[in-house]
């Protein structure tokens, strides 16, 4: 039973950690996709925790059943050979994009907050992550284990504070000018892409466990953990709507008034969900890659990481907006198929 328990919490709090990415820790994407539709944000929060709780556990079950090695072999699964290897290509270049944009990330706060610079906060980004990655798996099971319950603290604190300013319950009252088509589609296309995105560490992980019921239990525990953070997030946004739009880092507008100390802490947790979500990837890239070309995975990870490296110093604005909204789109297709599989019994 212990064993057990202990299992469900790490499927739980790596599902959370790889989902929790540096948008979603800013408050951006929560501003994006559920705050700035007013009301309807709780809503359709709720949605979107119901899906990552459902598909979640459906993506491990499969990953499991076929004994996926890599998420090329859960694409293949559902789209079919052909089809299933040019997405897993496409797959492939946007998480170098997305991991290339995760490492300037962490580059800028080690140059805007502790005052490193941007090269060097990239090079000790980049050497934590090749030591980590030689411990495979159990290195991001580890890191998540710690980190993910210090965000569970700090989004329970950030909600607490909430409630106890004048305007809490704005997020049941505020109107908007967009419109309901916008608002109902934003959980569908949030948990897509995300889900899509995940996909290089949740098939491993659960190609690994073997037990159903784990699975749907971690599922469960980090679908409502997710949901939770979302929840807590839109209801502090809500309270400085409109205004909070103007932040880069809406999440830390709002850390900074409650002292230095818990914006120190949060500055170190943006840090945190950048890097866990780092590691995630490029352990799913070598994956991926070793499939395919047979080298050792430590070369793989220093190649993934060099080209990171490289990618970094451009700034990866102008290739994100070209990639974000296809790779939206193509995370819907591959949502539905998703939906549609049939698992075994």
């Amino acid at each position: 039973m212990l064993k057990r328990t202990g299992k469900v919490l790490q499927i739980a709090s790596t599902y959370m950690g790889t989902i929790v990415g540096a948008g979603f820790a800013t408050g951006q994407e929560i501003l994006q996709f559920f705050t700035r539709f007013g009301y309807w944000g709780t809503l359709t929060i709720a949605v979107a925790t119901a899906l990552f709780i459902w598909l979640g556990g459906k993506m491990m079950i499969i990953a499991s059943e076929i004994g996926a090695k890599s998420y090329e072999d859960l694409n293949i699964a559902l789209f079919g050979d052909r089809y299933g290897k040019w997405i897993s290509h496409f797959m492939l270049v946007v998480l170098l994009g997305v991991t290339a944009v995760m490492l300037a990330g962490a580059g800028t706060i080690f140059y805007e907050n502790w005052n490193i610079s941007y090269q060097s906060g990239l090079l000790i980004t980049i050497a934590a992550c090749y030591f980590l990655l030689r411990k495979g798996m159990k290195a991001i099971l580890t890191v998540n284990a710690i980190v993910v319950p210090i965000m569970l603290l700090f989004t329970a604190i950030i909600m607490i504070d909430t409630f106890q300013t004048p305007e809490s319950d704005r997020f049941t009252t505020i109107v908007t000018d967009h419109s309901i088509w916008a608002a109902w589609a934003a959980p569908f296309l949030y948990t897509a892409f995300n889900l899509s995105m995940s996909q290089a560490v949740l098939v491993p992980l659960g190609a690994e466990i073997k037990d159903r019921k784990t699975i749907v239990l971690g599922a469960w525990v980090g679908g409502i953990g997710i949901g939770f953070m979302l929840l807590a997030g839109h209801i502090a946004l809500s309270v400085h709507m409109p205004g909070i739009q103007q932040y880069a880092i809406p999440m830390g507008g709002i850390a900074k008034q409650l002292g230095s100390v818990v914006q120190y802490i949060y500055i170190f947790l943006i840090f945190a969900e950048i890097f866990t979500t780092l590691i995630a990837d490029i352990y799913g890239l070598t994956l991926q890659l070793q499939e395919r070309l047979k080298w050792s995975r430590s070369v793989l990870t220093m190649i993934v990481l060099a080209f990171c490296f490289v990618a970094s110093q451009i700034g990866f604005g102008p290739l994100l907006s070209t990639l974000y909204p296809i790779f939206g789109l193509i995370s819907l297709g591959w949502l539905f198929l998703v939906i549609r599989r049939k698992m075994a019994h």
